[in-house]
């Protein structure tokens, strides 16, 4: 087992690698920026290192710098966390080269999924049902209206190494498709420095839905069963939950192992979720598979009683899984506590945190790095807490989640809390009836 691990983030997940971390007895690094001097991993850890200042590009998401706190701390592993150099192919190469373990997914799995148009084919290949669309990148607008006008509208492009919606044009006709194109292309070129696109068949009235898998060193993966995160604005999730509504006990199986077959396709190592939309008719479609550990990984598991960061630190270590599949026996929702004001268009909301309750009892948790006299940095994404609650039913969840959030207290800063809370009490939403659309007609006005 590892001796010390450095956290290579920041935030609420840097504290949460660093609490599993000290639970299995191995020493930690937390290297940070100028901006998070203050910020609780940075109190938690054994040892930090300050790594550049508030722009991520010079700190975050400066390899040299972190490998060279790695190698003056003489930690013997990194864990990426998520976002900034999570998903990162060069970044766990160089571990590799400097004999640093990586705790996440290898060079070559990254890249294979790290680019869509590739990550699609692959899984096809294994045989998993993926959309229907382009091979690989589009030569020119004209081939892709061509294509459209085949497959019929409506249809999306995408950028290869998109996400969160950037790179992103939904088309529904083709005297739609030239603006559409020569936007997404600037998009893409702007966000990622690579503005190819390929095009796919717009699966309209969706529900996204990923498998979370683990994998180790031996080929052996399970699944931890399904996460619906349909709630969403501009494509960025705002809550998720397991079991999803929509999911039979039949469309979990098939799911579950589709996801199996995807991730072992490329001998997959770590943890890391296999996303999927599923149409109004309960078909699936392959949509990308994330290298690492997600945001809403605590929801599955308080419903699997599964410890994922200590299962990833495991898998690294060498450590065979056991292969079995774990299915929810609870019931878990998770709603990202943002420092936005959702009345204002979720527009951010840095700044001092003048006071803060956090909700508790039975089947709360709060996973967040935040206390009062703690200041916001405008540099970072907005997330500050994560609300999960658990029980026995969905009715319950909701039930329990709008009492947590009433007890939910911040003052200094504008957050999601009321829009978590109108959406608990919205018929739509607790019927379960809704799809990623759902945010689209939803009234902010009144919050």
């Amino acid at each position: 087992m590892f001796k010390k691990i450095l956290i290579a983030n920041r935030g609420e997940i840097a504290l949460r690698i660093i609490r599993t971390c000290k639970e299995m007895g191995i020493k930690t690094v937390a290297v940070y920026s100028t901006a998070d001097k203050e910020s609780l991993h940075v109190r938690f850890a054994d040892e930090a290192v300050c790594i550049g200042p508030p722009a991520s590009k010079q700190s975050y998401l400066n390899i040299p710098s972190i490998i060279s706190a790695a190698e003056i701390t003489n930690a013997d592993a990194i864990h990426p966390g998520y976002g900034f150099l999570s998903e990162n192919a060069e970044f766990s190469r160089i571990c590799e080269d400097y004999k640093i373990k990586f705790i996440g997914a290898t060079a070559d799995q990254i890249n294979q999924m790290g680019d869509k148009a590739t990550a699609k084919e692959t899984m096809k290949k294994a045989g998993v049902p993926v959309i229907p669309g382009s091979e690989g990148l589009l030569d020119s607008v004209e081939q892709g209206i061509k294509l459209a006008e085949e497959m019929g509208y409506p249809v999306i492009v995408k950028a290869p190494a998109g996400g969160g919606g950037r790179g992103m044009r939904i088309i529904r006709s083709s005297d739609e498709f030239q603006k559409n194109w020569d936007d997404a292309k600037m998009e893409s070129g702007a966000a990622f420095g690579n503005d190819g696109l390929y095009l796919e068949k717009y699966i309209e009235e969706p529900r996204h839905i990923e498998i979370q898998i683990v994998g180790d060193q031996f080929g052996k993966v399970c699944h931890l069963s399904e996460r619906d995160c349909s709630i969403q604005r501009r494509h960025q999730k705002l809550v998720e939950e397991t079991p999803s509504p929509i999911v039979s006990d039949e469309l979990r199986e098939q799911m579950g192992k589709a996801a199996i077959a995807g991730a072992t396709a490329i001998k997959y190592e770590g943890a890391g979720t296999v996303e999927f939309l599923v149409d109004k008719h309960g078909k699936f479609y392959f949509m990308e598979m994330n290298t690492r550990i997600q945001v809403e990984h605590p929801i599955t598991e308080e419903v699997t009683d599964f410890d994922l960061i200590k299962e990833q630190i495991k898998v690294a270590a060498g450590v065979p899984i056991s292969g079995i599949n774990y299915f929810p026996k609870m019931y878990s929702m998770e709603c990202r506590i943002n420092a936005e004001d959702p009345t204002q268009n979720f527009r951010p909301s840095p700044g001092k945190i003048k006071q803060i309750n956090l909700p508790g009892g039975h089947g709360v948790r709060v996973d967040s790095h935040v206390y009062a006299g703690y200041t916001i940095p405008p540099n970072y994404d907005s997330m500050i807490a994560k609300l999960i609650v658990t029980a026995r039913s969905r009715e319950e969840v909701i039930v329990r989640m709008k009492r947590a959030l009433q007890e939910f207290f911040i003052d200094g800063v504008k957050t999601t809390i009321p829009f978590h809370l109108k959406l608990m009490d919205d018929e739509q939403f607790k019927s379960g009836k809704f799809n990623t659309s759902f945010l689209e007609t939803f009234n902010f006005d009144d919050l």
